[in-house]
């Protein structure tokens, strides 16, 4: 696996994995409405890494670099439980500063499960339109 800032070539790719992943991730939402063009709305202006496996996009994460806010992390279902995920953190760790902040939807189980097995601290809640959210801070390095 390598991990680097996301390249203009890259962008086909990571705008389907997002649409798919999001798709197959927010399983309880109106999915009717995400489009390809979402990524690129979505991360504007946020800094981008991509893991590639074999030269093809296996995962992403975006961070909004001014309040060291991950916006995005997804990781192509086909390879998820393959660290993927876990070495994009360490790569925004490199990249951003402590603390790093997130928000999670809370019915997103499975990443409220990674985020906390990762260190991450429960801050607070919060409404949004999709759901109550979970802000997440993380304060250390992960090993």
């Amino acid at each position: 696996m390598k991990i680097t800032e996301a390249g203009k070539n890259d962008l086909a790719p990571l705008r389907k994995l997002f649409l798919e992943e999001r798709k197959r991730t927010f399983s309880w939402l109106d999915t009717s409405e995400f489009q390809l063009e979402d990524f690129d709305k979505q991360t504007q202006g946020e800094f981008v890494l991509t893991a590639f496996i074999n030269d093809i996009p296996a995962g992403f994460i975006s961070i909004w670099m001014p309040n060291n806010f991950i916006h995005h992390l997804y990781v192509d279902h086909k390879h998820q439980g393959k660290n993927i995920g876990t070495e994009l953190l360490k790569a925004a760790n490199e990249k951003a500063a402590f603390p790093l902040t997130l928000k999670c939807l809370e019915q997103n189980t499975k990443a409220v499960e990674f985020y906390l097995k990762k260190g991450f601290i429960e801050k607070g809640k919060g409404e949004s339109p999709n759901g109550t959210y979970i802000l997440f801070q993380l304060n250390r390095e992960i090993t």
